[in-house]
């Protein structure tokens, strides 16, 4: 199969081809929603960049690298690396589980000397990957079939049940999504998705049974947070009350109250999107939506154009999880689902979120770059 891809891009793409034909209109919005971020965190800092924004750009810079990285690295070797390295990351998920570092009652980080950070994030772009190369090289007339379902089923669920030991309801229940995303838009009949839907929903009364103590009360906190506002519905409230005090043009950057007297809880990561709307208000909000959409535009376009089935799945579901990403954390600071730790990407204060971030967009840059694959070339490869 893998040969059949270097015969099929038929011709040596140069280290120089690859560099012109980067997709500079992606990379110049992903550099604007890191500066975003990165305006975001002095305004938090209140004007001490030490603190927290030098290493930003660190992590900025470490994620720009490994996008070109993963840009100029032949799709063929993406290819061939993807089951490789889900089960790489499915490792680093069970190393967690073995001896992993506990932080706010949760086991999800590894450590090695002085650096921490999270497989999950390696894993969504590792199940993408293998998603993507499984549905690659199966036959068109067997991706309805209920017997081709087991495989891909079981590469999703394996790390779900790896991030509820942990627990992370909140990344396992994204992984779910992006998992039956990738299934759908591989070609997966819809009648499937509707009985595991209806499923679902007749086993929502025997999950609430196996959710921890402090998931339910999120789940309570959600339906009525002004129970308890000064307790368990703190985070909503001071996020819906900076929401609200923005207005349309904002208080002025670095002039939030609800930032500056340190009302707004988690600041830096999962409600750094309530310091942008309280200082700049619904324009500066809208303006930081506009720049995900353009960047989701172009990511869905790349898989549109892509020649190879692995590329068209692997862009598509890479913009889904871009995607499940920003709508979590935008609904959950806005009080439209419950809040579950989820960071608002390339803007949130964070290191293994911004870097697997960038480099899965690495991926669909490399996908763009070999958009000269044809159908009729690609339609050998299994």
């Amino acid at each position: 199969m893998t040969a059949a891809l270097f015969h099929a891009v038929g011709r040596r793409v140069s280290l120089l081809d690859k560099l012109l034909a980067l997709h500079y209109p992606l990379l110049l919005l992903l550099a604007g929603i890191g500066a975003v971020g990165v305006l975001m965190l002095y305004s938090t800092a209140a004007g001490a960049p030490e603190s927290r924004v030098w290493a930003q750009l660190a992590r900025l810079s470490v994620g720009m690298s490994l996008l070109l990285v993963a840009t100029l690295v032949d799709l063929r070797v993406w290819l061939r690396a993807a089951y490789p390295l889900y089960f790489l990351a499915l490792a680093l998920l069970v190393l967690v589980e073995l001896v992993g570092s506990q932080s706010m009652g949760a086991q999800r980080w590894l450590r090695f000397a002085s650096v921490s950070f999270q497989p999950s994030e390696v894993m969504k772009i590792a199940l993408v990957l293998a998603l993507a190369r499984y549905y690659h090289g199966l036959p068109p007339e067997k991706t309805t079939r209920l017997s081709s379902l087991f495989i891909p089923i079981l590469l999703t669920l394996m790390p779900i049940l790896l991030l509820l030991r942990q627990p992370d309801l909140g990344t396992a229940l994204l992984l779910l999504l992006l998992g039956t995303g990738v299934l759908f838009i591989a070609g997966v009949r819809y009648r499937y998705f509707l009985a595991a839907f209806a499923a679902g929903l007749c086993s929502l009364p025997l999950a609430w049974q196996f959710l921890h103590a402090y998931q339910r009360q999120r789940i309570l906190t959600f339906l009525f947070p002004e129970q308890d506002p000064m307790g368990t519905g703190y985070h909503i409230m001071q996020s819906k009350i900076a929401l609200g005090s923005g207005g349309i043009f904002g208080r002025g950057y670095g002039h939030g109250s609800q930032n500056n007297l340190d009302f707004l809880p988690e600041k830096e990561t999962d409600f750094i999107f309530t310091v942008l709307a309280e200082e700049m208000g619904l324009l500066g909000s809208l303006g930081l939506m506009s720049l995900y959409v353009l960047a989701l535009f172009f990511t869905f376009l790349v898989a549109a154009r892509s020649g190879a089935h692995f590329g068209r799945i692997l862009a598509m579901g890479l913009g889904i999880n871009f995607f499940l990403h920003v709508f979590s954390n935008i609904a959950m600071v806005t009080g439209l689902i419950p809040v579950v730790g989820m960071p608002l990407p390339l803007v949130s204060y964070g290191g293994s979120a911004v870097v697997a971030l960038l480099f899965g967009f690495g991926l669909v840059m490399n996908v763009h770059v070999h958009q000269h694959l044809s159908p009729a070339a690609t339609s050998t490869l299994r």
